[in-house]
């Protein structure tokens, strides 16, 4: 690989399925401030290479503190509660990026008029080429579907080139590695093979409609140092799966 410096990214556009869980840190729930910064530098690094970025946030972090107050509610009410818990994500992380002076806009896919913009594909590829980072607010404004199933389908519509799946985990392991220490990480899978696999990349609904509009995934871990930028800058690192 020639020097950083001088690499051409491997993407113009990408999609990236932040986990609300990668904010944590240490905490059992909510958000480590010193990591949500962490994440918005190794961000800042891609952008800074001219990368149009769209980040589709997931609500983890939030959520875990409110599943108490969830258990026995009705399904659809829990789903909307996930989602308003994306928009808080989504606003925090704005705030960080452009404490590091990266452009952001909110996009909703519930209306929030004072805090995001509603969701408009054309306005959102818009921004993108305008250099703003696009944040996806509210997962697909639907319930009974996942912020994965969300990614994928933003990441399709706006033409991303990956989508980029940014764990606490460094990619697909054939076993749970904190369970089996003889489990190996894959560094490239067909989406065929990690079904018959029964490989848990994603829920079943967005790994299909990645498969089907021959979008590929690369699962990494977002807090491992520099991990993003060495996958934008076309590097090994986590697990690609492909068509």
């Amino acid at each position: 690989m020639s020097d950083e410096g001088s690499s051409a990214p491997a993407f113009k556009r990408i999609l990236l399925k932040l986990s609300g869980e990668s904010l944590m840190g240490s905490r059992e729930y909510g958000t480590d401030p010193g990591r949500l910064q962490a994440v918005a530098e190794e961000i800042k690094a891609v952008h800074d290479r001219g990368v149009e970025i769209a980040i589709a946030p997931g609500a983890g972090n939030i959520y875990r503190g409110v599943a108490g107050a969830a258990e026995g509610m009705d399904r659809a009410t829990a789903d909307y509660m996930g989602m308003l818990a994306i928009v808080l994500n989504a606003m925090q992380l704005q705030d960080a990026l452009e404490k590091v002076g990266v452009h952001t806009r909110v996009q909703s896919a519930l209306h929030v008029q004072e805090v995001a913009e509603p969701y408009i594909r054309r306005r959102a590829m818009r921004h993108l080429e305008k250099g703003r980072v696009v944040i996806f607010a509210a997962g697909t404004g639907n319930p009974f579907f996942t912020t994965d199933t969300a990614a994928a389908l933003r990441g399709s519509e706006i033409g991303a080139e990956v989508v980029l799946k940014a764990t606490k985990v460094d990619g697909v392991y054939s076993a749970d590695p904190k369970k089996d220490p003889s489990a190996t990480r894959y560094t490239t899978i067909s989406f065929d093979e990690a079904i018959g696999r029964n490989l848990q990349v994603m829920d079943a609904t967005a790994f299909a409609l990645c498969r089907d509009q021959k979008l590929p995934i690369r699962v990494f871990s977002i807090v491992k140092p520099g991990a993003l930028k060495r996958i934008v800058l076309g590097e090994d690192e986590g697990t690609l799966v492909h068509v």
